[in-house]
C-alpha cells in the first residue's frame, strides 16, 4: 500500500484526514511516525506559505509524498486575527477561546471564517496547494464538547449549532478543511497512482 505523510503530529487532525480521504487506498503516516524529524519553522506570512513550508520539509525528510495544512480563524472585528497565529494565540484551547471572547466583549460584529490551505509536496517541490473557507459567527460563549480548537465558539452560516455541537459527519462535509480536501482528493489519488510504490 502506498503511503503519504501528513506533516502534523496532531492526532485530532490525523483522524480528520483519514475520514476526509475516505476510500482512497493510501496509508496516512504522521510526524509521530518520524520522531527524529526536526521541528518545522512556520515563518510564512499566509496560510498558503506555511502549508507549503511544512509539506516540503516533511517530504524532503521522509522521502515520501507529504501534505500539510495550515488553517486558522479570521475574525473581521480583530483585523482578521488570530489568523496564521491561531494555534499560538495562547497556550491551550480554553485559553485561546477565552482570549478571543475577551477581545470581542461588547463587539456587535462577530463575523469570522475558518480558512484552510493544503499543500502537497514530493521530490523537492510543492506540487499543488488547495484552499477552503467556511463563513460564520463567533458565539458569546463556548457551546459543545466536540471538535477542537475554536470549534465550540464558531457557528457556521446556515446552522444553529457550533462546530463543537454539530455531529462530526456534518462538520466533515462543510468545514474549511473538508472543502480544501474536496479540491485535493482527486489530485492526491491521481498523483499517488502516477508515482507508484516508490516510497
Amino acid at each position: 500500500m502506498s503511503f503519504i505523510v501528513a506533516a502534523t503530529a496532531n492526532a485530532h487532525k490525523v483522524e480528520e484526514y483519514k475520514k476526509l480521504l475516505g476510500d482512497i487506498d493510501v496509508e496516512i503516516k504522521s510526524l509521530a511516525d518520524f520522531p527524529d524529524m526536526p521541528e518545522i519553522e512556520e515563518n510564512g506570512s499566509t496560510f498558503k506559505e506555511n502549508a507549503e513550508i511544512k509539506a516540503l520539509a516533511a517530504s524532503k525528510f521522509t522521502g515520501a509524498p507529504a501534505f500539510a495544512d495550515d488553517s486558522g480563524l479570521e475574525v473581521d472585528a480583530l483585523d482578521k486575527r488570530p489568523g496564521i497565529y491561531s494555534s499560538r494565540y495562547a497556550t491551550t484551547d480554553p485559553e485561546r477561546i477565552a482570549k478571543l471572547l475577551s477581545e470581542l466583549d461588547g463587539c456587535g460584529n462577530r463575523r469570522a471564517r475558518f480558512v484552510c490551505a493544503i499543500s502537497i509536496a514530493f521530490n523537492g517541490e510543492v506540487l499543488e496547494t488547495f484552499e477552503g473557507t467556511v463563513e460564520g459567527n463567533i458565539t458569546l460563549a463556548p457551546r459543545g464538547e466536540g471538535g477542537f480548537g475554536y470549534d465550540p465558539v464558531f457557528q457556521p452560516d446556515g446552522y444553529d449549532q457550533t462546530f463543537g455541537e454539530l455531529p462530526q459527519e456534518v462538520k466533515n462535509q462543510i468545514s474549511h478543511r473538508a472543502r480544501a480536501f474536496a479540491n485535493a482528493v482527486d489530485f492526491v489519488e491521481n498523483e499517488l497512482a502516477a508515482i507508484g510504490d516508490v516510497f
